[in-house]
């Protein structure tokens, strides 16, 4: 099995700035992890990719968080980061750690809450 401790989130005023990470750890990456990530969602909405990192260091992000937010990762650490700069409300949601293992396997963080006050 595989564990995800989330920490970082938090309420912040629009503008402000929160850094999450997640580390993993269990024997189901042993073999490795390939793409971490982070999603979230909000109330009444769907979960939604926010940005994933490959385990070489490509980068993907929703466009509604390019230029303002950054995914980075520990390889050896089993640690994935998101630091979120010039938050806006409309980012206000849980944000979920995601792990896919080389098993194929995927696992999901508890999820941390995010609020973005005006």
């Amino acid at each position: 099995q595989v564990q995800l401790v989330e920490s970082g989130g938090g309420l912040v005023q629009a503008g402000g700035s929160l850094r999450l990470s997640c580390a993993a750890s269990g024997s189901g990456i042993i073999f490795g992890i390939d793409i971490m990530g982070w999603y979230r969602q909000a109330p009444g909405k769907q979960r939604e990719l926010v940005a994933s990192i490959s385990s070489s260091g490509s980068t993907n992000y929703a466009d509604s968080v390019k230029g303002r937010f950054t995914i980075s990762r520990d390889n050896a650490k089993n640690t994935v980061y998101l630091q979120m700069n010039s938050l806006k409300p409309d980012d206000t949601a849980v944000y979920y750690c995601n792990c896919n293992a080389y098993t194929l396997r995927t696992y999901w963080g508890q999820g941390t809450q995010v609020t973005v006050s005006t």
